[in-house]
């Protein structure tokens, strides 16, 4: 019963680590150096991935003719999460089973080049992450960033080591095992998460927003959740954009302002009309409105506007006429198509839709007459054929 206890402790253990990190044992280091007696030498890591939150080294002194029994990466193999090391667990007396030799060395960790070299030159630790000033044969520990700042500098680490010798050179094994956390391999740190919501700040929608805390960290969790920083960082512009317009959309939606998002291209859209770039307004709408089944009865009244002015009048036509089996009641779009009518030569079916609506009043707030006032100087300020409209204003008088 009690073997069968450990083995799910141990299956539990081992479960939980592979979900929340695991040894790389493809950046581990493992160097072998010669040191004369007396001597100092520095040792640089391998470069330590992102995402490193703890790391075991171990360090063994052997005579010429060792050899390490078995390397500290297939030893932690046995031991898949930190905390074996870290509590004193039986993996901890594996990490030093191991020969060696009767030589003793001091040694100190740096974060730093800077002060690496100032070890190597005259033993100075005011800049080292920790120092064993207790002569040794073999040792092991385990570094966690929580607990040290050894980590403050990765990727690299680097080890002062001298020999404790008074004639003979010694052998030195050093190796360096790094623990990836999955989340923090990922890259998003702080620094990295705030450029993501300064970047979300800057976007045009964003100014328009009553909630803009909430949609910057919506759009940084689904940036994040997709990408590492790294992935991120490295897409060529063209996909970067992409990805934003569809991060966008999504973060307004989970944040309950997608019609602030529309509201700006509608506006975009605009401008071009105004500046009078009729194709460049009708694209805006139709790419980012229309194609993403955004549009409203109002959006095809705009559309159906801006081909009327383009003297895209069967476009024109075609649109407000979609409209109004949208919103069947929206008499506007009667008025709009007695505009088509006038500028089609089909006067009669215009005085017609005239003469039934001219007592009524629009979502603008003018009447139906007042509105026809206002259309038509539009039109004649754009240039569109006013032959006809004496015909109207008399059937309006």
């Amino acid at each position: 019963m009690k073997k069968n206890i450990l083995l799910i402790l141990f299956i539990s253990t081992f479960s939980f680590a592979q979900q929340n990190g695991y040894w790389d044992n493809q950046k581990a280091t493992s160097k072998e150096v010669s040191l004369s007696a007396g001597k100092r030498v520095l040792i640089k890591s391998e470069d330590l991935p992102i995402g490193t939150t703890e790391f075991v080294y171990r360090i063994t002194l052997l005579n010429d003719s060792q050899k390490l029994s078995s390397s500290l990466a297939s030893i932690l193999k046995a031991i898949p999460d930190p905390s074996g090391i870290s509590q004193g667990a039986a993996g901890a007396v594996y990490l030093t089973s191991t020969i060696s030799g009767s030589d003793k060395c001091t040694y100190a960790l740096f974060p730093s080049a800077e002060g690496a070299n100032l070890y190597l030159k005259d033993a100075n630790v005011d800049l080292a992450c920790l120092v064993q000033n207790e002569k040794v044969t073999k040792d092991a520990k385990l570094i966690a960033l929580k607990s040290s700042k050894c980590l403050d500098n990765i990727p690299y680490l680097w080890f002062g080591i001298e020999s404790q010798n008074w004639i003979m050179n010694q052998k030195i094994v050093l190796e360096i095992v790094p623990w990836v956390d999955n989340v923090a391999s990922r890259g998003w740190n702080s620094e990295a998460k705030n450029n993501i919501i300064s970047f979300a700040n800057k976007l045009a929608v964003t100014a328009n927003l009553k909630n803009k805390d909430a949609f910057c960290a919506n759009f940084l969790d689904l940036v994040s959740s997709k990408y590492t920083n790294v992935e991120f960082n490295n897409l060529l512009p063209i996909e970067k954009n992409k990805f934003v317009e569809l991060f966008t959309e999504e973060s307004l939606k989970k944040s309950g302002e997608v019609n602030a998002f529309y509201d700006t291209l509608r506006d975009k859209s605009f401008k071009e009309f105004n500046k009078g770039n009729y194709q460049e307004a009708i694209k805006i709408l139709q790419v980012e409105v229309f194609n993403k089944n955004r549009a409203t009865y109002k959006d095809y009244e705009i559309l159906g506007d801006y081909y009327l002015f383009s003297k895209q009048f069967t476009k024109a036509e075609e649109t407000y006429n979609k409209g109004l089996q949208l919103q069947p009641s929206e008499i506007n779009f009667y008025l709009n198509l007695a505009h088509v009518y006038l500028f089609t030569d089909r006067i009669s079916e215009a005085k017609e839709l005239h003469k039934k609506y001219k007592h009524e009043n629009l979502f603008t707030g003018n009447s139906w007459v007042k509105q026809v006032q206002v259309d038509f100087k539009e039109f004649e300020k754009h240039r569109l054929p006013n032959e006809n409209f004496k015909k109207i204003l008399r059937i309006l008088d």
